[in-house]
Parts: C-alpha cells; structure tokens; sequence
C-alpha cells in the first residue's frame, strides 16, 4: 500500500441485485470483486438476521480499511503482526450512524511499545479512506498482546 492520492480519482464499484421472495421481500445479493453476500436489511427493520445487512458493511468497510493500513505501517516498521482481529460496533440513532468504535486485538511477535501502538492506530485512521468519508466519530480502543489501550483516533 501507498500513502492516499491526494489528486487522482480512482472508482470502486459493487453490483447490488435484488432477490425478494415472500420469505424475505428485502433480500439482495451484493457482489464484489469475485464475491457474492447475501444480503437483507438489518433485522431491526425487517430483514433476515441471517445475511449481512448495510449497515453491517458499512461498519465492516471502515474496520477492514483500518486494518490493512494497521498491517501495512506494522511491516514498516518491521514489526511481525501474528493476528488481527477487530470486534466493530456502530452505532445509530435511528437514522444515521453517530459513532463507530473499533476494537482490533494484535498480536505481535515482538509487541512495540504502547507509543508505537498509538502512532500506528493514528497513522491508520488518519489514512483510511472509509474513516475519512465519513460523517461520524470512528474511534479506536486497541488491544495488544491481550492488554487494552485507548488510542486517540477519531
């Protein structure tokens, strides 16, 4: 990964069909890249709790973008990331997300210092692309080698 462009305009695309049936009238299925998810609005409104919901993705876009520039500044500073593993919430006030917490747990060969932690989740956040198009706080409270941390990213 690079630093984010600043002037050039790249396109993301995701094809969304609609599959209602009377079982499901919001049913859909989202495809990306190779992929395909099944997919219904969130059972709060409806839906099948069984597939993936927008508001799932959503939430699951801004903890993966976080995630890959976590790595990607880890291998930088030549630190070897053992897992990574986010537990993501958003939250709602009914009409639209006014918070997202990610809670990513590392576990590091070597774990850096609780500073380093810190710069790495910032630099993170402050590169995501989903983080920064966004209209509400993504905050980050990390886990390292099993011990918590606030770390000062929204």
């Amino acid at each position: 990964m690079t630093e984010p462009a600043t002037a050039a305009h790249e396109t993301y695309r995701a094809k969304v069909a609609w599959d209602g049936n009377r079982e499901d009238l919001r049913a859909h299925t989202v495809t990306l890249a190779e992929q395909r998810v099944a997919a219904s609005s969130a059972p709060e409104r409806g839906g099948d709790p069984s597939k993936a919901d927008p508001e799932q993705l959503l939430v699951a876009a801004a903890s993966a973008c976080h995630m890959l520039w976590f790595l990607d500044f880890s291998r930088r500073e030549r630190l070897r990331v053992l897992s990574y593993e986010d537990q993501a919430e958003g939250v709602m006030d009914g009409h639209r997300f006014v918070r997202i917490v990610l809670r990513p747990a590392v576990e590091f060969e070597d774990g850096p210092e609780p500073e380093l932690l810190a710069r790495l989740h910032q630099r993170a956040h402050e590169a995501c692309f989903i983080a920064n198009s966004l209209n509400c706080p993504v905050e980050v409270e990390a886990e390292m080698n099993g011990r918590s941390s606030e770390v000062e990213a929204q």
